[in-house]
């Protein structure tokens, strides 16, 4: 028994959940989460030192999961969340079998989602390389419903054109019409975003498809399914409490906290820096 789940009850409710992301996209779903479970304190780990994730190998993400989630779970959160898609599809397995606590991808609850929200069966998922090419989404989607169909898209554009700060302008409509319109050929009735950057681009995506098409945000499903997972555990902290955030970074702190803000969707008063020799340490003894 590791030394979260050593703990008291009550100790044990009221610790933080530990989220990590390559970067600052998964403050997405830092986001969703304060709104859907506002009492819950936080603890941020951006892997700023080695991002992408998404162009790695992924033996070397999971390895990088490996380390990130040992440290959290040292440092003594409930639950995990991975709120990174290249992550979530090539550490969840690994971590769920060697942490002690819960561990939570985005991937699943958002194929989830999109599995049900479809009519037509016809479903179209958008992220990075790496996440595309593990196939996570498509053998989640069918997990839920094989008879569907996923067509599925590399769009390696739309994470640096949020980071520049690009949402809604031309350069953004060219993208669109570069990754999606294949995709909307096939007749899709339902998106799914598989990228924690693209919520930002959520507004521009939704005109983009128009209202027949309907857009999945895996933060927002990854915020309800980690509700679910806490009531479940009956790990949810008590309401009426006090919420904490703390934001780690393992390069450019600075940065972090100015790009990071945008995402969030509110100021980052303190970002502190971990060094990765932390994170290496943690990981080696898994």
């Amino acid at each position: 028994m590791g030394r979260v789940a050593q703990k008291g009850r009550k100790e044990l409710k009221d610790a933080p959940i530990g989220i990590f992301d390559s970067g600052i996209g998964g403050l997405t779903v830092v986001r969703r989460i304060g709104e859907v479970l506002p009492n819950e304190s936080i603890v941020y780990i951006g892997d700023t030192a080695r991002i992408p994730y998404g162009s790695k190998s992924p033996q070397t993400v999971k390895n990088f999961s490996i380390e990130i989630g040992s440290y959290l779970a040292e440092i003594g959160v409930k639950a995990v969340v991975i709120a990174c898609n290249t992550a979530s599809s090539y550490g969840l397995s690994t971590l769920s079998a060697i942490l002690p606590v819960p561990v939570l991808g985005v991937v699943g609850p958002g194929a989830r989602v999109a599995a049900t929200a479809s009519k037509n069966g016809k479903i179209g998922v958008i992220g990075t390389r790496g996440t595309i090419c593990s196939e996570a989404y498509q053998s989640a989607i069918l997990a839920n419903r094989p008879e569907l169909r996923v067509y599925a898209a590399e769009a390696p554009l739309l994470v640096p054109f949020v980071e520049e700060g690009h949402l809604d302008d031309e350069f953004v409509k060219l993208a669109l019409k570069l990754y999606l319109d294949p995709i909307l050929e096939k007749g899709i009735d339902t998106l799914v975003l598989g990228c924690t950057h693209y919520p930002l681009l959520q507004p521009a995506i939704e005109k983009y498809v128009g209202d027949k098409v309907n857009v999945i945000d895996s933060a927002s499903a990854t915020a309800l399914a980690l509700k679910e997972l806490l009531k479940k555990t009956e790990l949810m902290k008590d309401s009426g409490t006090v919420s904490k955030k703390r934001f780690y970074c393992t390069d450019n702190p600075q940065g972090f906290r100015r790009e990071g803000s945008r995402f969030l969707g509110k100021e980052i008063e303190i970002v502190e820096l971990l060094p990765l020799e932390e994170l290496q340490r943690a990981g080696s003894k898994r």
